[in-house]
């Protein structure tokens, strides 16, 4: 079998589907394996308003990473990224890497939601840190937590009287 990281293949014959909104290019391998890949037409600055990616390249055997506004695939990047590893204003993944928003296992961004979350103002998740930290294990300046570290502390051990002052008028407002 050829190695084909070292030779790319260029035969490839993609089944095309032109839609109203994009291109779809898929290719099927011979044993059941499916690449996929859709482009929309409409870009701005070069990049298409929504690029999505599934599967390895029949050109290279690699994955494609997803490159949009909205970009969907095992990596993405763009405004709004939504895949396992995914980087973007908004970030939506396993590893979330949000400028704005994180959602995800490890993630971070200004607000970040995960079991690992790095927030630059909110933290919410398992392990966290931010300004306002709410977690299990927490830090940050305003932390509610079974742990937590911080300025102002609500925790098991105890009640920092700011801390509850600050938590009590998010909840009751």
């Amino acid at each position: 079998m050829e190695n084909l990281l070292l030779h790319p293949r260029e035969d490839v014959e993609y089944a095309i589907q032109e839609t109203s909104l994009g291109v779809w290019r898929r290719f099927l391998f011979p044993d059941g394996q499916m690449f996929a890949e859709f482009r929309s037409h409409e870009s701005i600055f070069g990049m298409p308003w929504v690029h999505i990616t599934w599967g390895r390249s029949p050109e290279t055997m690699r994955r494609v990473t997803a490159k949009g506004v909205i970009a969907i695939g095992k990596c993405a990047i763009g405004g709004l990224a939504l895949g396992h590893m995914s980087v973007g204003v908004i970030a939506i993944g396993q590893l979330g890497l949000g400028c704005f928003l994180g959602i995800g296992q490890a993630t971070t961004g200004v607000v970040a939601l995960g079991q690992l979350a790095i927030g630059g103002l909110i933290g919410i998740g398992q392990f966290t840190c931010g300004h306002m930290a709410i977690g299990q294990l927490a830090f940050g300046e305003f932390v509610l937590a079974q742990v937590g570290m911080g300025t102002h502390v609500w925790d098991t051990r105890g009640v920092d009287k700011d801390a509850f002052q600050f938590f009590r008028q998010l909840l009751f407002k």
